[in-house]
């Protein structure tokens, strides 16, 4: 039996980045946690002179990576932990070796990531419908980033009045989970802004959208999890992209154009 990977590479409103953005909490990058996000990270080697610089802007902010940096305070699902250690350095230069190597272990639906149509569905588990069974038209190109009402949940009601044109294929939605970043909060919180049944309904009804990408750890509210989830995922037509990065907050709402595309796995669930 196939399992599903859901684990994304990058997500970009102009461009796709080929690498998983770790901050890494090992001597051999000294860089760290403490890094700012945006600044730049002295890893200088015998000469002292070499200087990383970590950001999310590209191309003088014409391409911005929306991807979460994986951290140990990273939120996770139902925990008040976060997601804890889960890199873990076996071999490092600065200890002698002739090379550095790591070793990750990481739950599959952590960070910026897709759903497979096998998530919720038994039958589509049982067939392989894994991540590498996503439409990659589907994964690439314009979408649009719309702003929801920030008082409530996204509802039949507040599906209807953002209006989102027909022909329209993909939306980043920015919700109240943005403004009050709950993405750099350690403890999970159940109050996050996500998808109702009804609104999760309206979506497939009455607009072409074949890519929903929100702001926190699910798609869906936590009252209705799995029910906005079937609704969702029942055709295999539409991609749930999750845990996009606050940046978005930088961005006016209207057209973007995004690059992303899922780690193609049959070992992981």
């Amino acid at each position: 039996m196939r399992c599903r990977s859901s684990l994304i590479v990058a997500l970009t409103l102009l461009h796709i980045h080929l690498f998983f953005p770790f901050v890494l909490p090992f001597v051999a990058y000294p860089s760290g946690p403490h890094a700012e996000v945006t600044g730049a990270c002295d890893v200088s080697g015998s000469g002292g002179d070499a200087v990383v610089v970590r950001r999310e802007e590209y191309d003088e902010g014409r391409i911005l990576d929306i991807t979460h940096r994986y951290r140990e305070d990273m939120p996770a699902w139902e925990t008040p932990d976060g997601l804890g250690r889960f890199l873990s350095l076996s071999q490092s230069v600065q200890n002698g070796s002739v090379m550095s190597f790591s070793e990750l272990k990481i739950p599959v639906h952590t960070g910026t990531h897709v759903d497979a149509p096998g998530h919720v569905f038994l039958h589509y588990f049982e067939a392989g419908f894994d991540v590498d069974t996503l439409d990659l038209h589907v994964l690439n190109g314009a979408a649009l980033l719309v702003d929801v009402p920030r008082d409530k949940n996204i509802t039949a009601e507040v599906m209807k009045s953002l209006n989102i044109p027909r022909g329209v294929r993909r939306v980043l939605f920015r919700t109240l989970n943005t403004d009050r970043k709950l993405m750099w909060k350690r403890e999970f919180d159940s109050s996050y802004v996500g998808f109702m049944k009804d609104g999760a309904q309206w979506l497939v009804d009455n607009t072409d959208v074949k890519l929903v990408g929100v702001d926190y750890l699910s798609v869906a509210a936590y009252d209705d999890l799995i029910p906005a989830h079937l609704v969702f995922l029942e055709s295999r037509e539409i991609i749930l992209v999750r845990q996009l990065d606050a940046s978005l907050s930088n961005e006016k709402p209207g057209m973007q154009v995004t690059f992303s595309m899922g780690v193609e796995s049959r070992e992981t669930k």
